[in-house]
């Protein structure tokens, strides 16, 4: 599809919530639920262990390879019809990524699309850099040390990162190391632009608990080592879209990314999960519409691969009856952390947000009570992020969405620990029965 201006968009958007408000999608719901709640607990608990297993998600690897390969089975044995849909992802494996001062040595990620110094590496003043942008010492031919404050953080355009990060560079820095203060002390990786480098010159993402020799150093300008060397280019990846034309020119589309920096068991693999079930759910139980299940890759590139979908795979706006995206976080663990050793927790992390057309908000605070985060929806004129942004602005309503920012989300700990099947289970069983309220 064309990308249309904002105007247009608002108006297309207004228009099709209007006639969504006045006319149901189809004359009566489906009565039959697709299983019962405990079959859907086995079946995502299965696939959730499944999607985990695949380890490394990064867009184009094996983890998202073999992920994707596995997602298209799954489809083609319930009747879609499944096609590729292949561009290219940035790639780097380090040979060395270290920072050093005297005995100090801490590993660093590099980040994409990664800029490498020379083979001997960088030495030069360490420098500190704030949350603001400010220092004080000269950064000109300095290693900036931007010192993040405490955050979830997800992206290097949150103005929190690219602020300080613009502030370093146009001061003159050979150099950056972000600090990625957070709740996990630990590297939180940085999603960026998938087309070209930010900046011409080396960044690297550095965990608080390494970061203490480095900042006494910038506090005493001392000088330290920085390397990072390595090989990277573009490599193949794709986007799975599976299709049940069923001529009913009214499309019900559920997306899903698969792809991102580690293993990403609690930002992706609820998602994953909850798209399997409601694919099979809808083959079934939602025959008054066509089905698009499209599952991205190149999320951790800004979105990348769902960009090029909405470009050119996507059906139009105007044939479209609803969307639903499964985004991060849609049943990760929250944790105790505060006294003694960190330990997961069988409730679910509160930083989960689920936004929907304005006129689903009352059907959604209902089916959603007592799911921590979701109970409160916000209408989509009020809030939106990630990939469920492009949706709408692309023009697609009516809509729902989730996305979130668990406590090791884009860290490399985010394995099987950190997510629950029966917290899974229980969320996507109420998108289930909103989609059901939703479509009559």
């Amino acid at each position: 599809m064309r990308r249309q201006d904002r105007n247009s968009l608002s108006a297309t958007r207004r228009g099709f919530l209007a006639a969504s408000a006045a006319t149901p999608f189809i004359a009566s719901a489906p009565a039959a639920p697709a299983g019962t709640p405990g079959d859907a607990h086995d079946s995502i608990a299965r696939d959730l262990q499944r999607y985990i297993g695949f380890g490394n998600k990064q867009s184009g690897g094996l983890g998202d390879e073999a992920c994707g390969a596995w997602l298209e089975a799954e489809l083609e044995a319930i009747g879609f019809q499944t096609q590729r849909q292949s561009f290219s992802a940035p790639w780097f494996t380090p040979e060395t990524s270290e920072i050093i001062i005297g005995d100090a040595r801490a590993h660093l990620w590099p980040q994409p699309i990664v800029q490498t110094t020379p083979p001997d590496g960088l030495t030069a003043p360490a420098v500190r850099v704030d949350g603001n942008g400010r220092s004080d010492r000269p950064l000109a031919g300095a290693i900036a040390l931007v010192d993040l404050a405490h955050a979830r953080w997800s992206s290097m355009f949150w103005p929190g990162v690219a602020g300080p990060v613009r502030a370093a560079f146009d001061q003159g820095a050979l150099a950056c190391v972000i600090i990625t203060n957070g709740p996990s002390g630990k590297i939180i990786a940085l999603n960026t632009d998938g087309r070209a480098p930010l900046y011409d010159r080396p960044i690297a993402l550095m965990a608080p608990d390494d970061a203490a020799p480095f900042l006494a150093a910038a506090q005493a300008s001392q000088p330290v080592s920085l390397t990072i060397t390595g090989q990277g280019g573009r490599r193949p990846a794709f986007n799975l879209v599976g299709a049940l034309d069923r001529g009913r020119g009214r499309w019900l589309v559920v997306s899903t990314p698969r792809s991102g920096w580690f293993t990403c068991a609690g930002e992706r693999g609820g998602g994953i999960a909850a798209w399997l079930h409601m694919a099979r759910w809808a083959s079934r139980h939602a025959p008054d519409f066509d089905l698009s299940f499209v599952c991205n890759s190149g999320h951790e590139y800004q979105y990348l691969g769902a960009e090029e979908l909405l470009h050119n795979v996507a059906p139009p706006p105007g044939e479209t009856a609803f969307w639903l995206h499964l985004g991060a976080n849609l049943a990760a663990r929250d944790w105790h952390s505060g006294v003694g050793a960190r330990r997961p927790l069988p409730g679910t992390d509160s930083q989960r947000y689920l936004v929907v057309s304005p006129h689903l908000v009352p059907a959604a605070a209902d089916e959603f009570a007592g799911l921590s985060g979701l109970e409160a929806p916000y209408s989509s004129e009020e809030l939106s992020a990630g990939e469920l942004t492009n949706v709408i602005e692309a023009g697609y309503a009516p809509v729902a969405g989730i996305f979130g920012v668990h406590q090791f989300h884009h860290v490399a700990d985010d394995d099987a620990r950190c997510v629950s099947a029966a917290a899974v289970s229980e969320t996507t069983l109420a998108f289930r029965r909103l989609l059901q309220r939703a479509l009559s």
